[in-house]
């Protein structure tokens, strides 16, 4: 074979439609930015923001905050990012409750994604579905492959007020249709049933947050030690009475926190930072001052016991002390420090600030060095070249994908 038909990633020169669980603009990086953005270089990539589930009640602080986001988003419609890939906004009715509603976005969506790759020159996509609302628009575009990925706990998320039994219909019909059933949390693969299932593990951008910035952010360097850090997305998974406690209890530590917040986190003391979404270049500026990584998640709540939280990667890969709540994910992980209670939450980052050592560093970096974004996608590269070869219909590595 000729050196230039060798792909990167193990497919090249196909089309693929992501219908994607979040919005492109508004996280940091989540599992499908990264893999999709390497896909990109030798594909053609269409990344369909998150076709919500249905907005929560009028009640809900975040209402008119996403109301706001979704509008504004929808007003890009379509733009080419500068990682190579088109991302779509697909303009509707943000209802799925009704049946009429979702009759009616079912052909508006399937008609501007149509629409899109045809304007792009994209024929017979792989179809990469990541939330379960896809179920209503899969079957009006023709597909080379269908992959559905289920990274959260769909019907414990309390941000949509579509009904549990709607999102777990939805799901059902997904997993039937699949080729294969992609899981990103070692407990959502292991309670599956799927028939075709494959664990494709969550990685790390590891040298990003390895390194060390030369000059540390600003905002952040005037803050006194030691300091507690967190990345990304905070809404009602947030143990809002622990993170008070202890700040309380704790004076001297700083809760530094940094990303976009929800409403109905609502916190006030000398000590709790709240320093707003960063660029994901600038992460590894912040690093350098922060002692302790924390991931204060509620314990009772099902949603985050089946979390998977990229962020405790990135977090391990820093070498950095790691304090979380017990998600099942990581119980195992060599370096992670998990309590189960505020007491436990202060003994152990006492223990981290005191007892930290290089060999312990190297530990945490070691758990995730392998485990890069990079080797993901030739993963799933080889999975997807599997599924859409003629002779085999269903690859085997989806019959060898217990972990």
């Amino acid at each position: 074979m000729e050196l230039a038909l060798v792909a990167q990633y193990g497919i090249i020169g196909e089309a693929i439609v992501c219908f994607a669980g979040e919005d492109w603009w508004y996280h940091h990086p989540h599992s499908k930015n990264h893999l999709l953005k390497r896909f990109a270089q030798e594909n053609k990539v269409l990344f369909v923001n998150s076709l919500t589930m249905g907005l929560p009640s009028v009640g809900n602080p975040d209402f008119f905050l996403k109301i706001r986001r979704k509008l504004k988003s929808q007003l890009r419609w379509l733009r080419k990012v500068p990682e190579g890939l088109y991302v779509l906004t697909p303009i509707s009715l943000p209802f799925y409750g009704s049946r009429v509603a979702r009759l009616l976005n079912r052909l508006l969506v399937a008609l501007q994604v149509r629409f899109v790759m045809w304007c792009c020159r994209m024929r017979r996509p792989i179809i990469w579905a990541a939330i379960p609302s896809a179920a209503t628009v899969v079957d009006l575009i023709p597909y080379k492959a269908l992959l559905y990925q289920v990274s959260d706990k769909y019907d414990a998320n309390e941000d949509s007020a579509l009904a549990s039994s709607q999102i777990r219909e939805f799901d059902r019909e997904l997993q039937d249709k699949a080729y294969v059933v992609l899981y990103s949390g070692r407990r959502l693969f292991e309670d599956s049933h799927a028939p075709h299932r494959y664990f494709l593990e969550q990685a790390v951008d590891f040298e990003h947050f390895a390194r060390r910035s030369a000059a540390p952010a600003t905002d952040i360097a005037q803050l006194p030690r030691p300091v507690l850090g967190y990345f990304g997305w905070m809404d009602y998974v947030m143990d809002l009475d622990l993170i008070e406690e202890v700040a309380h209890r704790r004076p001297e530590w700083q809760w530094v926190f940094i990303g976009r917040k929800s409403n109905l986190v609502q916190l006030s003391a000398p000590n709790v930072h709240f320093l707003g979404p960063k660029d994901y270049r600038e992460l590894p500026a912040y690093v350098a001052n922060i002692d302790v990584f924390v991931l204060p998640w509620r314990q009772e709540h099902t949603f985050t016991g089946y979390g998977s939280a990229i962020k405790v990667r990135e977090y391990l890969a820093t070498g950095k002390p790691v304090v979380i709540s017990p998600l099942y994910e990581y119980l195992n992980t060599p370096g992670v420090r998990i309590y189960r209670s505020v007491d436990e939450f202060i003994s152990l980052v006492e223990d981290a600030l005191q007892n930290d050592d290089q060999e312990a560093q190297v530990t945490r970096q070691a758990s995730v060095r392998n485990g890069t974004w990079d080797s993901r996608a030739v993963e799933l590269g080889a999975l997807v070249a599997d599924l859409i070869t003629p002779q085999d219909a269903i690859g085997s590595r989806v019959q060898a994908s217990c972990p």
